[in-house]
């Protein structure tokens, strides 16, 4: 689960991951653990370059990953919203260490910037990558609820 949603995205993101994803999605990016900047000052960041414009860094060996098999899964029962990915997967990962992953949704996938990415949710992970395979598991990576 998020440890936090980017506040531009409040209220958007069960729109946002439920598009139809003929060109946009959702892209999985981790973040280096070394200068990584605290949720109070990330979650007022509304793009994923103004997440790296700071202390913050992408780190960029491992790669971005598309998220797969999104759903989005409305619970009436809780009164909320589920959103769910298949678990992302890592082959023989190198790199510096990650202190977190960020969850943007990316409007064009053919060819888009960083200044397009709308960060929707972070998850804190600690991990160095060391050469072995690596799966992130991820079940409902957020849950949207009413405030009322």
């Amino acid at each position: 689960m998020a440890n936090i949603t980017f506040n531009q995205a409040l209220g958007r993101i069960a729109y946002l991951a439920s598009l139809p994803a003929a060109n946009d999605g959702l892209v999985l990016i981790a973040l280096e653990a070394s200068g990584l900047e605290s949720d109070a000052v990330l979650r007022d960041k509304a793009t994923f370059a103004a997440v790296v414009a700071g202390a913050t860094n992408e780190q960029i060996t491992v790669g971005r990953k598309a998220l797969a098999s999104v759903t989005v899964t409305v619970d009436d029962t809780n009164d909320r919203v589920n959103i769910d990915a298949a678990d992302v997967t890592w082959t023989t990962p190198t790199g510096n260490p990650i202190g977190a992953v960020v969850i943007c949704y990316d409007p064009d996938t053919t060819g888009g910037t960083d200044t397009d990415l709308i960060p929707l949710t972070k998850h804190d992970l600690a991990w160095t990558p060391d050469g072995n395979n690596f799966t992130l598991s991820i079940a409902d990576f957020c849950r949207v609820t009413s405030t009322a």
